[in-house]
């Protein structure tokens, strides 16, 4: 079907999308586990993709096989996490910003595309400012100030506001299943930035942002002058 409506803004997710901070989390969520006494795979830690911390550690504790912790024992161990994720971040830089993300964020800016952070990290800020792309966001919606983590539409339609676009003018670039589910509730369009197969639900996938040039990518999810549909 076509679809009439042209896109005015773009809403990225910031993990495995604008850095590649994802193997820190899995570092820090290891470690912990290593703490706890098992072992925590990376095909375990997909799980954890786009979800918020606590709930990321109730899936850890799950997959160990712990079941009697209390709240406060809960925060403690997040914390504990989130610690030793903030030592690695503090070790980022403007290189670490994923290859054709730059290029992405300034041909849409020039085009007259707003553009958004969309993320469940509460160390968004932190993220931003060591790698040098704040600037490139008009508006930044994170674990900070938001009460519902995805797939919950939540942190989109806030971003949407935040962008005065409405979300059916909106595209999104995620990661995570739970990302790609979130953005549909949201009743926006989303473009899977990763694996075709767990993504299947995104309109199109790309295994990263230098597979098309921002003019292409563009005309394929419909920009000024495009309207979505017209470029499938």
């Amino acid at each position: 079907m076509l679809l009439t409506q042209r896109i005015e803004a773009s809403i990225f997710d910031l993990d495995g999308v604008i850095v590649d901070t994802a193997r820190y989390h899995y570092l820090a969520w290891k470690r912990l586990a290593g703490e706890l006494g098992f072992a925590f795979s990376e095909r375990e830690n997909e799980q954890l993709k786009g979800v918020s911390r606590l709930e990321s550690l109730n899936l850890l504790l799950q997959s160990g096989g712990i079941t009697d912790v209390t709240d406060e024992q809960r925060q403690s161990l997040a914390s504990r996490k989130n610690e030793w994720y903030k030592e690695y971040l503090a070790t980022l830089t403007p290189a670490d910003v994923l290859p054709g993300v730059t290029a992405l964020l300034e041909y849409l800016r020039s085009r007259d595309i707003r553009t958004a952070i969309a993320s469940a990290s509460q160390n968004a800020p932190l993220i931003l400012e060591k790698t040098g792309v704040r600037p490139l966001f008009d508006a930044v919606v994170d674990g900070n100030s938001i009460t519902r983590a995805k797939p919950d539409p939540e942190v989109f339609l806030q971003a949407a506001r935040l962008l005065g676009a409405a979300p059916a003018q909106c595209i999104v670039f995620e990661d995570a299943e739970a990302g790609v589910e979130g953005a549909l509730r949201a009743g926006m369009g989303v473009v899977g930035i990763g694996d075709a197969q767990r993504l299947g639900r995104a309109r199109f996938t790309l295994a990263s942002f230098r597979e098309l040039a921002p003019a292409e990518l563009l005309a394929r999810i419909g920009g000024p002058g495009t309207m979505r549909g017209e470029a499938e």
